[in-house]
């Protein structure tokens, strides 16, 4: 029996943080052995905020590299950037002549990303979701692992495909594949240092609210000390008052690979100048394996290209086989 397949990916938009490790990555690395794996760095939905044109191919080297150095093993998964693959924008405007309009303006993160950008946002922040239905659907994708905030995006997915299943294709006959949500409840919303009520977040303005994966020990010690906390002595899980409390805990306990009870017991009576050096500490050996690799696949610059050539190959092969089953649904000619 052939492994379900999996497909996720992540923006070039400078370095990676904990909350897409521990959310995503780590979760990815974890269960690779029992599914086909494609992981795309996603470097079209790069720009649809602004960007900066001079770092983008290299964010994307990036990504990359540190997918590796995270422990992807590419005998279980392939490596690709989504951009050398064109299937990705022609099927996206496939699927955007049948998807209604009010369906994306419904979405929570365009209204939200729409209020920040004012009058700068574009027509592209809009299709966002269509562009990931057509990262996902192109690959025939079993399982996608996503985040809460993401899940919406994969219902949508989920839309566009029975609309064109049951506009173009026959019962018996689908034309794509219906993707399944993969949501891990623990570590899947890796809060702010500096607000425990927001998420993680590579667009947030201040580098004090996250711990990118390749800052060294010293920032990492800057930014925990400087943490929001609170006044109270003793550190519990799951008090709704005290929501940094349980981030920084569950930090500690997905980084030392102790359960949720080992940590609470271990941190009932501590006071957060106890605290603090001891989540640093963990935090730094947890990432050293994590910058050794990165730091080792970055300087062979020929075997990460070779990578992302022998990925694109093998994604670009699948994404259009089923670029040509919707072209056909929809009645185009093919090319003789």
């Amino acid at each position: 029996m052939s492994k379900q397949r999996i497909l996720s990916g992540v923006q070039p938009t400078g370095n990676l943080h904990l909350g897409n490790y521990l959310g995503a990555i780590r979760n990815w690395v974890e269960a690779q052995s029992q599914y086909e794996n494609f992981f795309c760095v996603v470097d079209l939905h790069a720009i649809t905020v602004p960007h900066n044109p001079a770092t983008l191919a290299q964010d994307t080297y990036t990504i990359a590299a540190l997918y590796l150095a995270c422990g992807i093993d590419l005998q279980h998964a392939t490596i690709f950037v989504q951009s050398h693959i064109s299937a990705h924008s022609e099927l996206t405007w496939l699927l955007n002549c049948i998807t209604p309009l009010n369906w994306l303006e419904d979405m929570i993160q365009f209204k939200e990303k729409a209020v920040r950008q004012g009058e700068n946002v574009n027509v592209g922040l809009l299709d966002y979701p269509v562009l990931m239905a057509a990262d996902i659907l192109l690959y025939d994708a079993d399982k996608v692992p996503v985040g809460e905030d993401q899940k919406q995006h994969l219902e949508l997915t989920r839309d566009i495909a029975v609309r064109i299943n049951h506009q173009f294709g026959k019962e018996e006959n689908p034309v794509l594949k219906l993707p399944e949500p993969m949501i891990r409840k623990e570590g899947a919303r890796v809060m702010s240092l500096s607000d425990g009520t927001k998420k993680m977040s590579k667009s947030d303005p201040s580098e004090l609210s996250r711990i990118n994966l390749l800052d060294p020990p010293d920032t990492i010690a800057k930014k925990i000390k400087r943490s929001k906390t609170d006044p109270i002595r003793g550190l519990t899980f799951d008090d709704p008052e005290r929501p940094e409390c349980h981030n920084l805990l569950t930090l500690y306990m997905l980084l030392s690979g102790k359960t949720k009870q080992e940590v609470a017991n271990e941190c009932e009576n501590m006071g957060w100048g106890q605290f603090k050096p001891l989540l640093t500490e963990t935090t730094i050996e947890a990432l050293k394996p994590i910058q050794e690799k990165y730091k080792s696949v970055m300087e062979d610059r020929a075997y990460l290209e070779s990578v992302l050539r022998s990925g694109r190959e093998k994604a670009e092969e699948i994404a259009n086989q089923t670029l040509h089953r919707v072209k056909t649904a929809l009645g185009y000619s093919m090319p003789v």
